[in-house]
């Protein structure tokens, strides 16, 4: 099994009202990118990473992987305007060799080694899988601001990354949606509507996607145990 790992880290940071992507935030004099990345670089599983950046950040980014001293050949390309153009990009960097792919979010850096393992190891079984956890709260059907159903919790969860494939499978769905011209919201979407079936890996409360100024506040403290921890 030879296992490489695409860090999705294009993204705009918009919703934290900044010019400056949120990946490339300072959590305790260390980018967010650099604490994600470190915890592929720990998995025994991952051979490699492929970093997709913004297009005005490849250069800052390959300067601060460089500097960081990885132990595994992590290479920074050019990311495209959405999420599924950067991991579209990624794939065309494997190495021929490459049997599973794990894409992850540059912004949850609180993922642990075991749970990338986990889901590395069911996706070589299953062939498709990803992080996911229960709905804790009472989800609503809308319908113009009114509600339409009550959704049953049994039934659902919320979808996290790491998102792993065996490469044969993510690549028919990633050129059937260039195909279709369809994008879908993760790599399991693709999937999905090319009838696979993607498991389910009970990922944790602590992986947590940093994506507003509020996150930040939540992500100094889980920083703070992590490293109180070690």
């Amino acid at each position: 099994m030879k296992v490489t790992a695409i860090i999705a880290a294009a993204g705009a940071g918009r919703r934290m009202k900044a010019d400056r992507p949120k990946q490339l935030f300072v959590l305790h004099d260390t980018p967010i990118l650099i604490y994600t990345i470190r915890k592929f670089d720990a998995c025994r599983l991952v051979d490699s990473v492929i970093v997709a950046a913004p297009r005005e950040s490849v250069d800052e980014i390959r300067t601060l992987v460089q500097a960081a001293g990885f132990s595994k050949p992590i290479s920074v390309i050019q990311g495209g305007d959405r999420r599924q153009d950067s991991v579209s990009t990624a794939l065309g960097h494997l190495s021929p060799d490459v049997t599973i792919v794990a894409v992850h979010d540059a912004v949850r850096p609180f993922v642990s080694v075991e749970e990338i393992e986990a889901v590395i190891q069911k996706a070589a079984k299953d062939g498709a899988a990803i992080l996911a956890v229960p709905i804790v709260d009472t989800v609503k059907q809308v319908e113009k601001d009114v509600i339409d159903a009550t959704l049953a919790r049994e039934h659902l969860v919320l979808a996290q990354t790491p998102q792993a494939f065996r490469i044969e499978i993510l690549r028919e769905a990633f050129e059937r949606a260039k195909k279709d011209e369809y994008y879908g919201t993760d790599e399991s979407s693709l999937v999905e509507r090319i009838g696979r079936s993607v498991s389910i890996v009970r990922g944790s409360e602590r992986n947590i996607k940093i994506t507003r100024p509020t996150d930040l506040v939540l992500a100094r403290v889980l920083l703070e145990e992590e490293q109180s921890a070690r």
